[in-house]
């Protein structure tokens, strides 16, 4: 029988990098992501597994610190939020263009500026859109609970090496810092060198003398040559798009009303439906799981067959953007969102829904 611990979800992002054969974390603590850190000082793994964890003296120390270790074929790793993410944006951007591997985990929470510690979802486009300069996609992975945290550590960097790519896991205050049971699954080993030259041939070392040294850059001074390199690029994102969209629904099989949230969002959502449903309204959810890439495709299915949707977001509206995008007009799309930490309730929802559609 599988071990099942009570823990939060911040604690479970570091025990999953532990269980999940991490080689490096470079992290900076900031509320509310602070317990990831302060886990992994407390588990000590460098005595155990031989894994790095190392506070830098900044956001920005700690993502270049991560860019040094992809170049290397390491499984490595780094969490923050919302304004550490911030000052992460230019080593995102140089890590997308060197095409390396690596996990960010972004614990959000209000802002602009220093903002709030208290819990937020408004760094959607921030990370969906790029989260640096240049055109560029980070695989992006919204978990709703603590068991998604543990669970997404293990499928980020399977992503990340699949596609050479940064992987952001898009968490937020609530999730963070709520306290659920975790199934924690079989434990990984760390890779030998031998198995990572099998999965990184274009690492930077570990590799025999006689084998050709590889030189990694984000670095193209010839404009044929940035032209090429972002086709390539553009044709990678297109396979993303094409194979990685994962969601879920709730009770959408005859909904006539569909809410679209993620995080934390989704799980009042799940709430919101059961109580339309007991009044005799066919309500429905569609939580995309991925956000890049995300489920245009299920939501545009949808569309055809409720009578009107509502995003459901912690911000003054970000994903629903790309809610309407997927719509095209073929039904009404509403929005309703809270800011600065303040947490709709069920009950809020239940009538922001009835306002928009006109019911009692």
């Amino acid at each position: 029988m599988a071990e099942k611990i009570l823990m939060k979800g911040n604690e479970a992002i570091a025990i999953s990098a532990i269980r999940n054969g991490v080689d490096g974390y470079f992290g900076y603590p900031i509320t509310p992501q602070s317990e990831v850190m302060e886990t992994l000082m407390k588990e000590k793994p460098w005595e155990t597994t031989g894994m790095v964890v190392l506070q830098a003296e900044s956001e920005t120390s700690s993502i270049n610190m991560v860019y040094g270790g992809a170049c290397c074929g390491k499984k490595v790793m780094t969490s923050s939020s919302s304004p550490g993410v911030s000052l992460m944006c230019e080593g995102l951007s140089y890590i997308a263009g060197a095409e390396l591997p690596c996990v960010v985990v972004d614990v959000m929470r209000g802002g602009p500026g220093l903002g709030t510690i208290q819990p937020s979802q408004s760094d959607y486009n921030q990370i969906t859109k790029g989260s640096g300069h240049g055109d560029f996609h980070n695989i992006v992975l919204a978990p709703a609970s603590a068991q998604d945290m543990y669970d997404f550590v293990d499928w980020g960097f399977e992503l990340a090496f699949k596609y050479r790519n940064p992987v952001i896991i898009l968490s937020d205050g609530i999730i963070g810092q709520m306290m659920e049971k975790v199934e924690l699954h079989p434990a990984k080993p760390r890779m030998t060198e031998e198995e990572i030259l099998k999965v990184a041939p274009w690492a930077t070392v570990g590799k025999p003398a006689s084998r050709e040294r590889n030189i990694i850059t984000s670095l193209a001074l010839e404009a044929d040559v940035q032209e090429a390199f972002n086709q390539k690029l553009k044709v990678k994102y297109r396979k993303i798009e094409e194979n990685e969209v994962k969601y879920s629904e709730y009770m959408t099989e005859d909904a006539e009303y569909l809410f679209v949230a993620f995080g934390c969002s989704s799980r009042i959502c799940e709430a919101v439906v059961d109580e339309l449903r007991s009044r005799g309204i066919k309500a429905g959810l569609l939580r995309p799981i991925t956000l890049y890439p995300f489920p245009y495709k299920e939501i545009a299915r949808l569309a055809g067959q409720v009578k009107s949707m509502m995003s459901i977001e912690l911000n003054l509206g970000q994903m629903v953007d790309d809610v309407r995008l997927a719509v095209e007009g073929r039904c009404p799309v509403g929005f309703y969102g809270r800011q600065g930490g303040n947490i709709y309730s069920p009950e809020e929802i239940v009538e922001q829904f009835l306002k928009f559609n006109n019911l009692k």
